[in-house]
């Protein structure tokens, strides 16, 4: 039974030192292009205050809950240990979900929107029939997440099919099981709102215009060998 390894706190305070010591801090990383390049698609104000001031935040967040998680180790305090973990996992998963988010982008003129070539391009057809249809699929699915989420392309370890599928608040897709994430749309409303008000589609309609298809194929290349 899982309670039998929480024998004692000294038991407790050494596995997760253990595991903390793998665990670094983060931070904010530099967007490939200016935050105006993805305009009209996505306004340039938008970018700004999405990389700067959310993204910041997670990773601000996150670097606290280590160290808060660093002290309640030492003192062998197993309850704030505990507490704090889903601090640790909403904030880790906002820096890594956005990391990937950025990288997903890229300006019409470095071609983005430009449909995948190659086998990502095969394996879509394949497992959705076309790209229009699983661009339908995403926008269909992402529309209809409840609050704040994500909505993902993500290869399947185990099968080698593509799937799709939905993450709450900021889950990153690894806790849907084996799988990689190649595209992963931001459907929280920090997201859009500035320029699409309420109107979620609409932005899941324009953002494939600035999609980085061939940075997903790359992904799709290097994990599915």
């Amino acid at each position: 039974m899982a309670l039998r390894s929480l024998v004692s706190r000294k038991t407790l305070g050494l596995g997760l030192k253990l595991q903390f010591r793998g665990l670094q801090t983060f931070s904010l990383p530099d967007l490939p292009y200016d935050y105006g390049a993805l305009e009209p698609a996505i306004s340039g104000e938008i970018m700004q205050l999405h990389h700067q001031k959310h993204h910041q935040t997670y990773i601000t967040n996150y670097n606290k809950s280590l160290e808060q998680l660093h002290h309640a180790m030492e003192k062998g305090d197993s309850s704030a240990v505990v507490k704090l973990q889903s601090a640790i996992k909403f904030n880790g998963g906002g820096h890594v979900n956005h990391s990937i988010f950025w990288k997903n982008l890229t300006p019409v003129q470095e071609g983005g929107g430009e449909p995948p070539h190659g086998r990502l391009g095969w394996a879509i057809d394949e497992d959705f029939g076309s790209l229009e249809s699983l661009i339908k699929k995403m926008s269909t699915e992402g529309a209809a997440v409840q609050g704040s989420g994500w909505v993902w392309l993500g290869l399947d370890k185990e099968s080698k099919k593509l799937v799709v599928e939905t993450t709450e608040n900021q889950d990153p897709l690894v806790t849907k099981g084996p799988l990689v994430p190649l595209l992963g749309v931001d459907v929280w409303e920090h997201a859009y709102y500035l320029q699409y008000k309420n109107v979620r589609p609409d932005y899941l309609k324009n953002i494939w215009k600035v999609m980085n298809w061939k940075y997903a194929g790359e992904v799709y290349d290097k994990e599915s060998s």
